[in-house]
C-alpha cells in the first residue's frame, strides 16, 4: 500500500530523526508545501496521502485516481479536504485526533495570560526603545466561557480551574465535567474571557456573532485557537474598534499567512500567533505515532 506524506514540515522532521521514530518503506516523505502541481505530481500511482497541512483539492485526486485514502494528521479534516467530494469518490478521510490537546490548551492559556497582561504590547515596546509599564488583569475569580468541552477544551477547562478561574463550559452534547453549562448563551453571558476549542462544521460556522459576542463582559478577552471560521470575522472587528472585545489573542486566521494590508497587523489589542498552538515536540511525536497507526488501520 504506496503512501505518500506530502508535506512533512521541518519540526516533525527533526522530532522523527531525533527520536528515531518508524519510517515504514511503504510511506515517502516529501519536506515541504507543495503547490498544487507539485501536489499532482508526488501523489501518481500512489493509494494513500499523509497530509499536515496542505489543502488536497478535488483537481488532485482527479489527476491521482489510485488514491484510496487521506489520512489527514489532525482534526478538522474538512478546511483540507472536500469531505463530500471524497465521499463520492470513495476515497476514506481518516483524521488523527487528541495528538495535542494539552499542547494547544497551554498555548490557548499562554494567549489569554499575555492578553490579560499586555505581554506582547510591551515586548514590542519594549523593543522599540519605549520603556512604558502597562497594568493588567487579574485572572482569579474571573470568568471564562470554555466552548467546546472536547480533549483541548477539557484541558483548558481545568487549566482555568487551576488559577481558581469562575468556568462555565459549553458543549454541544453533555459532558461529565463539574464546568459544564448546558447553554452557551448562559455560558458567554458576564464572562471576561471567552476561550474557543470547537471543529469548523457547517453548525458551528459563525457561531459566535453580533449577538453572541455582546455577551460578555465589555472589554473581554477572545482567545482562538481552534478555527477562525467560528467568529464572523466582521462582528470580530467591529467590537474590537469599539472596546467590546478588549483584546483578541489568535492562533487562527481566516486566509494563512496575514496579507500585507490585514487589519490585525495594526491592532495593539490583538495577540497573534501562526497557527503554532499544536507544535510542541510531545506533540509532535504523538502525532507521528497515531498517524502511523490510522495508516497501518486501512
Amino acid at each position: 500500500m504506496r503512501a505518500i506524506f506530502v508535506d512533512c514540515t521541518p519540526e516533525l522532521s527533526r522530532v522523527i530523526e531525533q527520536g528515531r521514530l518508524a519510517v515504514p518503506a511503504t510511506i515517502e516523505v516529501n519536506k515541504g508545501s507543495p503547490a498544487e502541481d507539485e501536489l499532482i505530481d508526488l501523489c501518481q500511482g500512489a493509494e494513500v496521502i499523509l497530509v499536515e497541512h496542505t489543502v488536497v483539492p478535488p483537481a488532485v485526486l482527479d489527476a491521482c485516481p489510485t488514491v484510496r485514502a487521506i489520512v489527514f494528521m489532525g482534526t478538522g479534516a474538512g478546511t483540507y479536504v472536500d469531505l463530500d467530494d471524497a465521499a463520492r469518490r470513495g476515497v476514506q478521510v481518516v483524521t488523527t485526533p487528541g495528538y495535542g490537546d494539552r499542547s494547544v490548551a497551554e498555548h490557548a492559556f499562554a494567549l489569554m495570560l499575555s492578553a490579560a497582561r499586555g505581554i506582547a504590547a510591551m515586548d514590542r515596546g519594549i523593543r522599540a526603545g519605549i520603556w512604558e509599564p502597562a497594568g493588567g488583569v487579574q485572572l482569579k475569580g474571573a470568568k471564562i466561557a470554555v466552548v467546546g468541552l472536547g480533549g483541548i477544551g477539557t484541558c483548558m477547562a481545568n487549566l482555568a480551574l487551576g488559577i481558581d478561574m469562575e468556568v462555565a463550559a459549553w458543549n454541544r452534547t453533555p459532558r461529565e465535567h463539574p464546568a459544564f453549562v448546558a447553554d452557551l448563551d448562559d455560558a458567554l453571558n458576564g464572562a471576561s474571557v471567552v476561550s474557543l476549542h470547537l471543529a469548523l462544521s457547517p453548525e458551528t460556522i459563525g457561531i459566535l456573532g453580533h449577538r453572541r459576542l455582546a455577551l460578555p463582559n465589555r472589554g473581554f478577552i477572545l482567545v482562538n485557537t481552534a478555527r477562525a471560521g467560528l467568529v464572523d470575522e466582521a462582528a470580530l472587528l467591529q467590537m474590537l474598534a469599539k472596546g467590546q472585545i478588549g483584546h483578541a489573542a489568535l492562533d487562527v486566521f481566516p486566509q494563512e499567512p496575514l496579507s500585507p494590508g490585514n487589519p490585525y497587523r495594526d491592532m495593539e489589542n490583538a495577540t497573534l500567533t501562526a497557527h503554532a498552538a499544536y507544535m510542541t515536540d510531545a506533540a509532535y511525536e504523538e502525532l507521528w505515532l497515531r498517524t502511523l497507526k490510522a495508516y497501518q488501520a486501512l
